[in-house]
């Protein structure tokens, strides 16, 4: 048994994709685009939950029936769509990437790719641009809903459980899972079913309301209340989407503006006065029934074509895509999922079950390293395999130190606390060398960082991502007395010299709010460094670790000659690149500031550049030095960045 249909909800997803959409394509356009999904959870959540207790109340519920259904609607447009990224992946992609395509097409093809996407980098992060089945994390999210909402749903149905009480709570368990994590443990908060569960049982309760409702013979809604519940449901989805920023804690409370307001909308059925003249609107629902194969067509082609162009696509280009996106959705609705529709038999069900296996196979055998992909060759293999390095806390342990969250290594006598962002992070596979190599020498070692935090309080960028709180519980840590000494960090180019993105830093000292473009937050920024050097150091030692060369020159993927269409070639050899002025410059100044407040200095240049020049390459075997513009790959800092070695070691333990 299904639910009425109700042209409103198509046009609803019309709201979701359209959101997601836009935010891909032209994210300065919508910055909170990313939240129709959410929107896409709530529909989902409100149908299959009307679907099953339905048919759970007529007595003719089938699980095999159920999931047949989720077949015929999932995988026909999933499967074209994975066919083809791999195939057209296998034509661009570098032997490294085209591993991790294979990877992504197996979580994709087995409904778990939320789960891939887990252990790598966030959903926000500019990585993760170039990843072309990035957005299949939400279809995992729902696949899995349907495997376990069905059984949760039939076992409570047969042991007569309150129904209503009964999603309330695996909504409120989650929503506490997703507020409690969300600060800590991002990524997971945002893939995980365990704190997204409760946006599909926001649509879920509406589902148990209703029916519920309809059985007790309650009286119809007033029409000036249906009208109220339209128009705050798109209220609240515009809120969320103006409002909504990636740099905010999300989901967290924020998703509650989307997931509340498909949940009104929803609500106030098609009588709604938005409802009735929005979401009913042709164009609207047209777009709706095309929704799904839309959202699996349109991220692919954005991502190749950020892989292909080397960068942000043109924005002529990304109109085109966009297009062919909708085109090919089109497409795929109108021959595809309709033909499928039309032909129930037992031969077409496992004719997709069997290609859906097919794929998750091939992901599998790509992943391991069969085929190739066109363009193979040991310099590209190198430079592939240098920009997938990116785990530089493997073979740490996740432990708490007071109430923070680190990442630590080995049981030496004295304790060394290392504070900044990524640029002191990426020193972590060398400190793990250290703890293997000279365990007897080798401080206890405790990594407290944050990615684009520097150690400078008051330091605030726009977008900032709850740095600050951070920032101040890490360096309270430092002063604790059983701390023996603290290095900090940071890539100092990035937020001073312009190496970076374009940001205008400011600091504020709760006096006056100092602009880094057009005031003087640079020098205060140098100034709240000194006191914290200066602060620390009448304690314990302190090392301050000047940055290393950064820029484009450096980038593993400029050795890459020819385009991914056509031939591709990449340099091998001991390449190097010059030194950036402005940087060595700028780590000059560092130094005066360290050096006058009681701190040691540590600088990389020292080591990485000489006679105007800095290493691109690894010393042994002629490979990238770097992962990407800025990080040394941990290959290259476990064997080769000893500099950091005084800070790790015991007092007298180095060169020994």
């Amino acid at each position: 048994m299904h639910p009425k249909y109700r042209p409103d909800i198509d046009g609803l997803r019309a709201i979701a994709v359209g959101s997601v959409l836009a935010y891909h394509a032209f994210p300065s356009l919508l910055p909170g685009g990313f939240i129709g999904v959410d929107i896409f959870f709530v529909i989902s959540g409100f149908l299959i939950t009307t679907i099953l207790l339905q048919s759970l109340a007529a007595g003719d519920f089938s699980y095999r029936d159920f999931y047949a259904r989720r077949i015929r609607r999932i995988f026909p447009a999933l499967v074209l769509v994975l066919l083809a990224t791999l195939a057209f992946g296998w034509y661009v992609l570098l032997p490294g990437e085209f591993s991790q395509l294979g990877k992504q097409t197996t979580g994709g093809a087995a409904f778990f790719a939320n789960l891939v996407f887990l252990g790598e980098a966030g959903y926000f992060d500019a990585s993760a641009e170039t990843k072309p089945l990035l957005h299949l994390w939400s279809l995992g999210i729902e696949e899995q809903f349907y495997i376990f909402w069905p059984l949760m749903l039939g076992l409570a149905w047969r042991r007569r459980w309150p129904m209503l009480r009964v999603v309330l709570a695996v909504a409120v368990i989650s929503f506490l899972v997703n507020v409690l994590t969300v600060q800590a443990h991002r990524a997971a908060a945002f893939y995980s079913p365990l704190s997204r569960a409760w946006e599909l049982m926001a649509g879920g309760l509406l589902a148990v309301m209703q029916l519920q409702s309809v059985a007790q013979g309650a009286a119809s809604t007033r029409a000036w209340k249906k009208h109220l519940q339209s128009i705050v449901g798109i209220a609240l989805i515009v809120l969320g989407l103006f409002m909504t920023r990636s740099t905010k804690a999300f989901p967290g409370w924020w998703a509650l503006l989307p997931v509340l307001g498909a949940a009104s909308c929803i609500a106030a059925g098609p009588g709604g006065v938005l409802n009735r003249y929005l979401l009913s609107n042709r164009v609207m629902v047209w777009i709706g029934l095309i929704s799904y194969p839309l959202y699996l067509w349109h991220w692919p082609l954005l991502s190749y074509a950020r892989i292909v162009t080397g960068g942000e696509p043109p924005l002529q280009l990304r109109i085109v895509l966009v297009a062919a996106s909708v085109v090919l959705a089109w497409a795929t609705y109108r021959f595809l999922e309709r033909f499928v529709k039309l032909h129930l038999s037992q031969a077409v069900l496992r004719g997709l079950a069997g290609a859906g296996a097919a794929l998750a196979l091939a992901g599998v055998l790509v992943f391991l390293g069969t085929p190739m992909p066109r363009h193979d060759s040991p310099a590209l293999q190198a430079v592939a395999d240098a920009t997938r390095e990116d785990n530089y806390y493997d073979g740490f342990e996740e432990a708490a130190l007071g109430n923070q969250f680190v990442y630590r290594a080995g049981n030496g006598k004295h304790d060394v606390l290392l504070i900044g962002d990524s640029h002191v992070e990426q020193y972590a596979p060398r400190a793990l060398e250290l703890v293997r190599t000279q365990p007897d020498k080798a401080r206890t070692i405790y990594f407290a960082t944050k990615g684009s935090c520097p150690p400078v309080p008051g330091l605030f960028s726009g977008p900032d991502t709850g740095c600050d709180e951070r920032r101040t519980a890490v360096l309270d840590l430092a002063l604790k007395p059983e701390i023996d000494s603290v290095v900090l960090g940071a890539c100092w180019s990035c937020y001073f010299t312009g190496a970076g993105p374009t940001v205008n830093y400011f600091v504020d000292d709760r006096k006056a709010v100092h602009p880094f473009i057009g005031g003087d937050g640079i020098d205060q920024s140098l100034k709240s460094l000194g006191e914290v050097l200066k602060r620390l150091s009448a304690h314990k030692p302190v090392y301050l670790v000047l940055g290393n060369p950064v820029g484009m020159d450096f980038d593993p993927l400029r050795q890459i000659e020819g385009s991914r269409l056509g031939r591709m070639t990449a340099e091998s050899g001991q390449l190097k690149a010059p030194m950036p002025q402005d940087q060595a410059q700028f780590n000059a100044r560092l130094k005066q500031v360290a050096q006058a407040n009681g701190a040691k200095v540590i600088e990389p240049f020292a080591s990485l550049c000489a006679d105007g020049e800095c290493i691109r390459s690894m010393p042994d075997d002629g490979s990238p030095a770097y992962k990407d513009i800025g990080h040394l790959r941990p290959r290259y800092a476990r064997s080769f960045a000893t500099y950091i070695d005084p800070a790790l070691l015991d007092e007298g333990a180095v060169g020994k």
